[in-house]
């Protein structure tokens, strides 16, 4: 019985030719028997190449079809796979493998990055106390979490309750916690500068010892401050930002992401921050008159001048440098927005 021709598809890679048989349960021998396009027969096709190819051949059959593999003996892009320029009939294109020249050259240098990457990372030695570290973050980042949590759901509870009320007493409620969470953020400015972390000690410095002048000077020396209601959207506003923040944080110690918060960390301090910054200011200038009136932290000069340097002209100077500070932590959030969001993007693509 005369064997039939198959239909068989094809592809290329510069260094490999895939064939596609369109024929299922199939026994390979000199011929194929199988269940082919015309049912149970024998069957068998031949080519010739356009150029010479290596003469190991590796097939592999499914219930579905049969596949072949034939290495080139160059890496060259052919123009056609046939030394006859028309294509047989029982011969295609297989679409789902198949690729132009320039796509091919893509894959083929994101197979070498990431062969030259594992070889890089198998060279680079592991850290013994990588565990360890990500232990201490995962706690510190959990702990945070866990406090300013505490506060939000505190301030937000006396808000429904009390009403306007609860603006004027948030400081003798919330402060011994705000207190604990401040001082123990002075580690997000350690934790870079002994490379625990990959982040910038400049922008976490800014924004730490901020917060703490605002909530140790402004609100923990002046009594006349502590029931005024920007403490409320002061301790409000920060305590929405982290309880975003520290999650994020804590979740990358073990490697796990939530497409959510990422979104979440990554943008709802947009409006939040600003708004911070803004309610900072606010206290500030509050603050301006009583340290005129009282003199406390005033700077006492050479009594030939008979005067002293009011610690107002220190706030005021202050105020300045923290929309500087506002502008450099801004530009530094965008900076990490724009690129997690760009790394995201590529590896979906």
């Amino acid at each position: 019985m005369q064997a039939l021709t198959p239909h068989v598809y094809w592809a290329q890679r510069h260094g490999e030719i895939y064939l596609r048989v369109e024929i299922s349960d199939a026994q390979v021998r000199k011929t194929c028997q199988g269940h082919g396009a015309k049912g149970e027969n024998e069957y068998e096709f031949s080519l010739e190449f356009l150029k010479l190819v290596k003469p190991e051949v590796k097939h592999k059959s499914t219930q579905r079809q049969v596949n072949i593999t034939v290495k080139k003996p160059e890496h060259v892009w052919w123009d056609r796979l046939t030394k006859q320029e028309k294509k047989p009939l029982f011969l295609a294109p297989d679409f789902d493998r198949w690729l132009d020249e320039s796509d091919a050259e893509m894959e083929l240098r994101e197979k070498e990055e990431k062969i030259n990457k594992v070889s890089i990372e198998s060279r680079v030695r592991k850290d013994p106390f990588l565990g360890l570290k990500k232990g201490f973050l995962f706690m510190y980042n959990l702990v945070q979490f866990l406090g300013y949590s505490w506060i939000f759901v505190n301030m937000t509870v006396r808000l429904f309750i009390l009403g306007q009320d609860s603006f004027y007493d948030t400081f003798h409620t919330i402060a011994d916690v705000m207190y604990f969470c401040q001082m123990l953020a002075i580690m997000e400015v350690i934790n870079p500068a002994v490379g625990l972390v990959k982040t910038g000690v400049m922008p976490a410095f800014i924004q730490v010892m901020g917060r703490n002048f605002i909530l140790f000077v402004i609100f923990g020396t002046l009594e006349d401050m502590q029931n005024k209601p920007v403490v409320f959207f002061v301790f409000y506003l920060w305590s929405i930002i982290e309880i975003f923040r520290y999650p994020f944080y804590m979740l990358a110690c073990i490697d796990t992401e939530w497409k959510l918060l990422t979104w979440l960390r990554y943008t709802i301090w947009i409006p939040l921050y600003p708004l911070g910054v803004l309610a900072e200011a606010v206290a500030l200038i509050q603050s301006i008159p009583i340290f005129d009136e009282t003199k406390l932290l005033s700077i006492p000069l050479p009594k030939a001048i008979g005067m002293s340097l009011s610690f107002s002209y220190i706030l005021q100077l202050y105020l300045v440098i923290m929309f500087l500070g506002l502008f450099i932590n801004f530009r530094h959030l965008f900076k990490q927005r724009s690129r997690r969001f760009r790394t995201k993007k590529r590896k979906a693509n």
